[in-house]
């Protein structure tokens, strides 16, 4: 089995920039419907079917960056880490879980602006820069962190089940295939399979993060008030979303790390 090539740096950013984008601007439709079920206004009055493009602007801005910060953190730990053989999926863990707060501190702004654009807090027509401007009016800079830490709950146990499950399914399918790396197609199918996992059992995570950012009133005072069943709303769309979305965006990174690792 040949030996894999490490990607530098500024090939994993690129690459990252590059995956995010595509992911979030191909499933955004998915990723509306899903928030409007979580919304605590209900479906129908959060927007229903209509206008699920709405926000797609603050993605466009924050997605590339904040995939970038992931992959290009990910990939910088992961290699340097003196966790090898059965510690592997401890690296992987610690790699991804450091990652996914990087990627945070430039994705969590433009997702409280994506959700409140999908739910039409500011109105049908309110654009993602003028719900921008209302956010810093209202609630100056910390508004745009609203749910950072409901956020990292969230991702740091979805991250830590998906990279190894991930990077797990990679390794079993190079010795079965006896080559390595694989082919983009392949790696998406091991990531359709870790996203899909990971996203399901941290539904109720998503829940919360989803509540935290649409609520306006002081988080201390939030709280779940339609009972348990309300911590899985969504779970179809969101692991419909992320299962294919894991096979794009993790498909797309490899396909295009080891494009420009070959230029």
């Amino acid at each position: 089995m040949a030996v894999e090539r490490k990607p530098t740096f500024f090939q994993s950013l690129a690459a990252g920039g590059l995956a995010g984008t595509a992911v979030d601007l191909l499933f955004f439709p998915i990723d509306t419907v899903k928030t409007r079920l979580q919304s605590a206004q209900g479906f129908v009055k959060a927007g229903g079917f209509r206008g699920i493009y709405k926000g797609v602007g603050s993605v466009v801005v924050g997605s590339a960056p904040g995939a970038a910060a992931f992959f290009s953190t990910y990939e910088a730990m992961k290699h340097s880490l003196p966790l090898h053989g059965q510690l592997a999926p401890v690296n992987h863990m610690l790699s991804a879980s450091v990652a996914e707060v990087a990627a945070c501190l430039i994705r969590v702004p433009t997702e409280v602006i994506k959700t409140r654009m999908q739910t039409s807090m500011y109105g049908a027509s309110t654009s993602s820069f003028k719900a921008a401007t209302l956010v810093l009016q209202h609630d100056g800079i910390p508004g745009f962190y609203r749910g950072f830490w409901t956020t990292i709950m969230r991702e740091i146990p979805f991250t830590s089940l998906q990279f190894p499950l991930y990077e797990f399914l990679k390794h079993r399918l190079s010795i079965y295939l006896d080559r390595k790396p694989l082919y983009a197609h392949e790696a998406a199918v091991c990531g359709s399979i870790a996203g899909g996992t990971a996203a399901a059992l941290t539904t109720p995570l998503d829940v919360l993060k989803t509540r935290v950012m649409l609520d306006l009133r002081d988080p201390s005072k939030q709280q779940l008030q339609e009972g348990a069943k309300a911590l899985f709303a969504g779970l179809v769309p969101r692991t419909m979303w992320i299962s294919a979305g894991g096979a794009v965006f993790l498909g797309v990174y490899e396909w295009a790390v080891h494009g420009f690792m070959s230029t």
